[in-house]
């Protein structure tokens, strides 16, 4: 069986996280808990060699990427433009209140990337990945919504929220398709509701 297996990593904290912003696309920098967070991340990832790291372009997930690839001794091997998180339109740094709600339409906020299209481009990413690293491991650096809904896809499951530089551990075999064996740290039947 020839498995390639992902950890795949929310980036850590944005001050729009901790406003509790919508964020989205727009490339909001990490903030030094963010920088922390990565450098935590660290102690877990390195119970697994990794033959590559990749990541999103936008600057909290690269800089997420260089702080753990910098920690394990590597380097990100480069940034995967189908890795971005979903765009969410004129929703983007707003927090819950009316000036969100009234952007709210079924299935998402007026002009964002809808989650079936999110899903999609991240799963085809990932694809693509395992399909180029076949039978390695390779380490992802993304965002929590693309990482959910790529999952949510490929898995046949509803997953929570992704927590910031939490490991989450998927197998793709070519055949088989996903495997989610760890979800924000822990294993999969821990961390989804019953």
């Amino acid at each position: 069986m020839t498995l390639t297996t992902f950890a795949l990593v929310r980036h850590g904290q944005t001050d729009w996280n901790a406003q509790r912003r919508l964020q989205g696309s727009t490339d909001i920098p990490l903030n030094d808990v963010g920088r922390g967070q990565a450098r935590d991340a660290v102690a877990g990832l390195s119970a697994y060699e990794w033959d590559a790291v990749v990541s999103s372009p936008l600057g909290r997930a690269a800089e997420t990427a260089d702080l753990i690839a910098a920690g394990l001794g590597l380097s990100v091997s480069r940034r995967v433009p189908g890795l971005i998180e979903r765009g969410y339109g004129k929703a983007e740094g707003l927090q819950d209140g009316p000036e969100l709600d009234a952007l709210r339409i079924p299935g998402g906020f007026e002009g964002a990337e809808t989650e079936e299209a999110t899903a999609a481009r991240g799963l085809a990413a990932l694809e693509s990945l395992a399909q180029e690293y076949r039978g390695r491991r390779v380490l992802v650096v993304s965002h929590g919504t693309l990482i959910r809904l790529a999952m949510d896809q490929a898995t046949g499951r509803s997953l929570p929220s992704v927590e910031n530089a939490a490991l989450n551990l998927a197998h793709h075999h070519p055949v088989n398709g996903w495997e989610l064996e760890l979800f924000n740290g822990e294993p999969l039947l821990a961390a989804v509701d019953a």
